[in-house]
């Protein structure tokens, strides 16, 4: 496989990314779609918001908590690369507010859902609803965003995790004040989006009516089966990179909480601020990673994200109170960095499959959060949460694994010979 990457095995050097032609940027549109993404995520991180108190009033075990999340992100994760085929195929402007109706069905199932089924019934609704927007909205950002598409893939991402970072607030304002009844003022908010969704997709109709998907133009893309293997090989190098990453995630975000309950006896409403520190630090991240991304390169930048974080993410589990909240402010800043750059790259990698490879690295993203959710929750409830945070310390040095994946220069290379 080595022989196969060439020139893509070496370390970092630094370098411009490809860019895309002279088409203008709309920022009207990136701010649009951004916002909705703050809306969307923010819907989603009812979930982990709402957890302690379910967990509390319905008696659930750490495993069944898990599971919760499995739903949400599994279903997010199954249906996104489908939907981002489907609407390569056959561009569809308005699914984006269709797919906030399934959303707002959700939650107001979540509202009033008595028992632990519907919960997991009202969950699904939510995750399909985020399975729609994901690869639209992604695409939408790829197409506003002309020639600065790691600007414009940043744009939308921080409204994503600017709406995730609010979760430890909704559990500390919202949720432990008001219950699981909490929930139905986010039937407004989903409200909101389709609104602004309905001017977005008006955009995006005359967008495709000038710009027809390349496909159409150009007819089928002819590869060589030598380049398939290479390109193959650099997903598959870049999914196991959104493992590590999503893992790591899922184990602060959801256990790190009850993590400095049982050492120091936090209170929840506390232990949630520290969540909120890593996300909100991780949204600016986010931001600041598509620019740096067009200096310096998707790959550089990936790289340095991920083994960068790695030192931090080690003292974590032995840090106390006070420098728990440093090393949380400043990893969330590094590792999430690279998640909108991991976007941008992988549509790079395969040009004319925006919503395809957009559905599949946000898709995985959530699948293996989803899945770390449930494993992790089974290991602690097995050998016990110090044990397990210790295990998920190691994870950012899977990042090392970068060095194998192509320089933005062959990517482009590879996209000429197309």
């Amino acid at each position: 496989m080595q022989a196969q990457t060439g020139a893509a095995a070496s370390g970092p050097v630094f370098q411009r990314s490809p860019e895309a032609n002279g088409k203008p940027t709309v920022f009207r549109i990136l701010l649009a779609i951004s916002l909705v993404h703050l809306f969307n995520d923010s819907i989603q991180s009812i979930i982990p918001a709402i957890l302690p108190i379910l967990k509390d009033s319905m008696n659930l075990t750490y495993m069944q908590s898990g599971i919760i999340v499995f739903a949400l992100n599994m279903t997010a994760s199954i249906m996104q690369p489908v939907i981002g085929l489907y609407s390569d195929r056959r561009p569809s402007p308005y699914m984006l507010p269709m797919g906030m109706g399934l959303t707002f069905i959700g939650v107001l199932g979540l509202a009033f859902a008595p028992n632990y089924w519907l919960v997991l019934l009202s969950v699904l609704f939510i995750g399909l609803g985020s399975a729609v927007f994901h690869p639209e909205g992604s695409r939408v950002a790829y197409m506003a965003g002309g020639s600065r598409r790691g600007l414009a893939q940043s744009i939308f991402q921080v409204g994503g995790n600017s709406g995730q970072s609010l979760a430890p607030l909704m559990t500390a304002f919202l949720f432990v004040p008001l219950g699981q009844f909490g929930a139905i003022w986010f039937t407004a908010v989903a409200g909101l989006a389709i609104l602004v969704q309905l001017f977005i997709s008006r955009w995006y109709s005359g967008y495709i009516a000038v710009h027809p998907p390349a496909a159409k133009k150009n007819g089928v893309r002819v590869m060589s089966p030598l380049r398939k293997k290479q390109i193959t090989f650099a997903i598959l190098t870049l999914i196991f990179l959104v493992f590590a990453r999503s893992w790591y995630h899922a184990g602060v975000t959801i256990y790190y909480p009850f993590y400095l309950m049982e050492q120091f006896g936090i209170t929840l409403e506390k232990a949630q601020i520290y969540i909120f520190l890593f996300a909100a630090a991780g949204a600016l991240g986010t931001f600041m990673g598509g620019p740096l991304s067009d200096k310096f390169g998707r790959r550089n930048l990936i790289f340095f994200s991920m083994v960068g974080s790695a030192p931090l993410a080690l003292l974590l589990p032995y840090a106390n109170p006070f420098w728990a909240y440093v090393i949380l402010l400043v990893n969330g800043f590094i590792i999430l960095s690279s998640f909108s750059v991991s976007v941008v790259y992988a549509q790079e990698l395969i040009p004319g499959k925006i919503g395809t490879v957009s559905g599949l690295i946000t898709g995985l993203a959530f699948g293996l959060g989803a899945l770390g959710a449930v494993a992790l929750g089974g290991l602690i409830d097995a050998l016990h949460l110090p044990v397990v945070m210790q295990m998920v310390s190691i994870l950012p040095l899977i990042g090392l694994l970068t060095f194998f994946l192509p320089h933005d220069r062959t990517l482009k290379e590879w996209a000429q010979e197309a």
